[in-house]
């Protein structure tokens, strides 16, 4: 049998456990288990599995082919087999390439543990604000598995128009891969702002006094936008703006405080402007608008447009 397991860089026996809510990263895994192996794959529905079917699933080849890979996915949903399963993995035929995919796990189970005896385990975890720079860089070298130049000036505006969802970072790619010449109008103008993207030019607009803009984006967000996160992701930005301005340099505001430092680049001019006397009436709006809405003293949206426009008119 061809020695898969030391083609792909594992360590133990060809059993592979592949966990976390980075469902990109893990279809990416998966894709490269499969292109290595020489036949085809076999992908259960684990949800559908029934324990009866476990010894002709992992003990041995077929009339058809000596070597076998068996994808199982989703198998801890189907608790009773999931429960059944963990002795079997020691009786997993040496002929089976035996992969599993699973988003969420249970750890504390005896399958897991035996998984984590037998099995090599690849968790991929999704990407939050801290994996700024490491979204950056891959940004840069998916590029240019597609045959795309992105500098790292374009990667910075990327990531931060569209987050750190691996999915929409690929996506976005394969739209720009249809251009010539990616510029950063060309991002804004062909990748949709992400939620987070348009709360900051509300914010911009507000802290730069343009009223009218205020008003306008907030009727606009006000069609699709659930007024309570929107309001949660402002007072992120408010409490951003306050980190620039009062604790030093930007690196240590993105590294301390987990900003990107796209934003933070964006808020350091704003911040010169507003000083530690605007961000104390900055966050005084927002600490007032936060008591009024968990008391329910108005309608979330007037609440927000009234704070921001306290924002804009310096009141």
């Amino acid at each position: 049998m061809p020695n898969l397991s030391a083609a792909l860089g594992y360590t133990k026996q060809m059993i592979v456990l592949l966990t976390g809510d980075n469902t990109f990263e893990t279809q990416r895994e998966l894709t490269r288990i499969s292109a290595a192996f020489s036949g085809q794959a076999e992908v259960i529905d684990g949800s559908g599995l029934e324990t009866r079917q476990l010894p002709d699933l992992l003990m041995g080849a077929t009339l058809f082919a000596a070597t076998r890979l068996v994808i199982i996915k989703g198998l801890s949903e189907n608790k009773s087999v999931w429960a059944d399963f963990g002795p079997w993995l020691e009786r997993v035929s040496s002929d089976i390439q035996l992969v599993l995919v699973e988003t969420k796990p249970d750890k504390r189970t005896a399958t897991y543990k035996a998984l984590k005896q037998h099995a090599q385990v690849v968790e991929s975890v999704a990407w939050t604000d801290r994996d700024a720079r490491r979204a950056e860089q891959w940004v840069i070298e998916e590029a240019q598995r597609q045959a795309l130049t992105l500098d790292p000036k374009n990667a910075q505006l990327l990531v931060a128009r569209v987050g750190f969802d691996q999915w929409a970072l690929f996506r976005a790619l394969e739209k720009l891969v249809l251009v010539d010449n990616v510029t950063p109008a060309v991002i804004e103008s062909l990748i949709d702002a992400t939620p987070a993207e348009n709360v900051f030019n509300l914010f911009d607009a507000a802290l730069r006094g343009n009223v009218a803009r205020v008003v306008q984006m907030v009727r606009d967000l006000e069609l699709t936008e659930d007024p309570y996160r929107l309001f949660a992701l402002l007072s992120g930005q408010a409490f951003q703006l306050a980190a620039v301005i009062f604790a030093g340099p930007a690196d240590a505001v993105a590294k301390d405080f987990a900003v990107h430092p796209y934003a933070v680049s964006k808020l350091t001019t704003l911040a010169a402007q507003q000083g530690r006397s605007g961000a104390q009436r900055i966050i005084t709006a927002f600490a007032q608008a936060d008591d009024d809405m968990k008391l329910s003293r108005a309608e979330p949206w007037f609440l927000i447009e009234r704070t921001l426009l306290r924002v804009a008119t310096k009141k």
